[in-house]
């Protein structure tokens, strides 16, 4: 495609900082750079502990790990996410419970989640999507009420926040992701948010393959050895490397995302309205991370030929999740038509528009034109 859907970046010291790794002959994890870039994301967001990760879906099966579920424990996830959302505690034993999303914000519908909870339910996990926060206020007084936990999905949210608070700190765990398509990337990894401090020390072990390798590396014990369970969830020094030069610049990756969001807003709004397509919403308490630019085409078939005729034009526009409760798996767990009425229906009509950092002003000017071309 002449404009990608999105496009490696490097806009700050990612290279020199590589180079920095290898002389340090320190490619394993836990080196400098990874302790960097914990230093930096603690700083940032004020949590009390960040550990990468070799994913963000390996944060979330750590959360899993954490909260001990066993089988038949229940976790509520959207049903319009990643697979990983749900996946990570179905290898625990848990059964996903399918959530439906908001009409406007496309996050798991708070409305509708208290009826969901059972005897069995032990987790809330709220996705911010497109780093637009949930009602987190909601979501943790019906948790704090029932007695269930919250894990926050925070794979599109880095550095967005909820009524001034950083996303990410709301739940007794948060995961990152700083996948190739993200806004901070290192081409795959990710990050356990641990804002509890009662689970830090048995985090930092479940991440060393169940040894009490961090402590022994603190002089906090003479040896280490196997004390609980646990995998091999470190992310390599030179991926951190990477990534902490991508940190260092997350303002101005920030601020660009925001110019490029906020230009297809404000030229597609007459489009938009004359063509019977939604845009985004971003309620009045969230400030977003500016993390994808997307539309909401009256139908399947229309956003079909949509993408067939951007596509023509060399530019790639994509849809993103189909819904969880009716794929293969998802009906194993009982998930059937018509349980989500709302994810059904976003699933089918949703459509990504190309948006990355280095997007030029000219790339950008070629999709609005290709876009407003177009007749629903």
């Amino acid at each position: 495609m002449t404009i990608p859907f999105n496009r490696l970046q490097m806009l700050g010291d990612e290279a020199k900082f590589i180079e920095q790794a290898l002389a340090n002959s320190h490619l394993m994890g836990d080196g400098g750079f990874t302790r960097k870039c914990h230093a930096l994301l603690e700083q940032t967001l004020g949590v009390g502990r960040a550990l990468l990760t070799t994913s963000c879906t390996h944060a979330l099966e750590m959360a899993g790990l954490l909260l001990d579920l066993k089988p038949g424990d229940e976790v509520i996830v959207p049903s319009f996410t990643f697979v990983s959302t749900a996946n990570a505690f179905v290898l625990r034993g848990a059964r996903p419970v399918f959530a439906d999303i908001r009409p406007d914000t496309l996050n798991l519908d708070e409305r509708k989640v208290e009826s969901l909870i059972t005897e069995r339910t032990r987790l809330i996990v709220p996705v911010h999507y497109a780093g637009v926060g949930c009602e987190m206020d909601t979501l943790l007084e019906i948790a704090g009420r029932r007695g269930v936990a919250v894990v926050e999905d925070n794979a599109h949210g880095l550095f967005g926040r909820y009524r001034g608070r950083a996303l990410g700190t709301f739940g007794s765990f948060s995961t990152l992701s700083f996948h190739e398509t993200k806004n901070v990337s290192c081409g795959e990894g990710g990050a356990l948010l641990v804002n509890d401090p009662r689970h830090v020390e048995r985090a930092e072990i479940i991440r060393e393959k169940g040894t009490n390798r961090s402590r022994f590396f603190r002089g906090m014990v003479d040896k280490y050895t196997w004390v609980d369970v646990g995998s091999s969830y470190v992310m390599s020094d030179l991926l951190a490397a990477f990534l902490y030069g991508q940190l260092l610049e997350h303002e101005r990756i920030q601020s660009r995302r925001r110019a490029l969001w906020e230009t297809y807003h404000r030229e597609l709004a007459g489009w938009a309205a004359a063509q019977g397509v939604s845009q985004p919403h971003v309620p009045a308490e969230c400030e977003q991370a500016y993390h994808m630019y997307y539309l909401l085409m009256p139908s399947l078939e229309v956003r079909t030929r949509f993408i067939q005729q951007v596509r023509q034009q060399g530019i790639n526009a994509v849809f993103h999740y189909l819904p969880l409760h009716v794929s293969d798996m998802g009906r194993t767990f009982g998930g059937q038509a018509g349980d989500c009425p709302v994810t059904e229906s976003i699933s089918d009509r949703l459509v990504r528009l190309p948006f990355f950092s280095t997007m030029t002003e000219q790339e950008q000017a070629t999709v609005l034109t290709a876009v407003r071309d177009f007749r629903c």
